[in-house]
């Protein structure tokens, strides 16, 4: 799937890792996808589980070498 908006937050941690990727979604129309790469083990639960809670749906959850790829629909 291909996303909408791309963001690298690789090297951030927890709950930076979810206010950046709150504020990229808020920048996107409702129903667009937004990737979410990132390195930090905790988010990668943590910001999922964020997302979901705030409405949105989380697409997928893949690790890719040492990082992490998330997809999110906006609600």
């Amino acid at each position: 799937m291909k996303a909408d908006r791309s963001i690298d937050i690789r090297g951030e941690v927890c709950p930076y890792t979810f206010v950046k990727s709150k504020l990229a979604l808020e920048e996107l129309e409702s129903g667009q996808v937004l990737e979410i790469i990132l390195d930090h083990d905790p988010a990668v639960e943590n910001v999922p589980r964020s997302m979901e809670a705030d409405g949105h749906k989380v697409l997928s959850v893949k690790k890719v070498g040492k990082d992490w790829k998330i997809l999110v629909r906006k609600a």
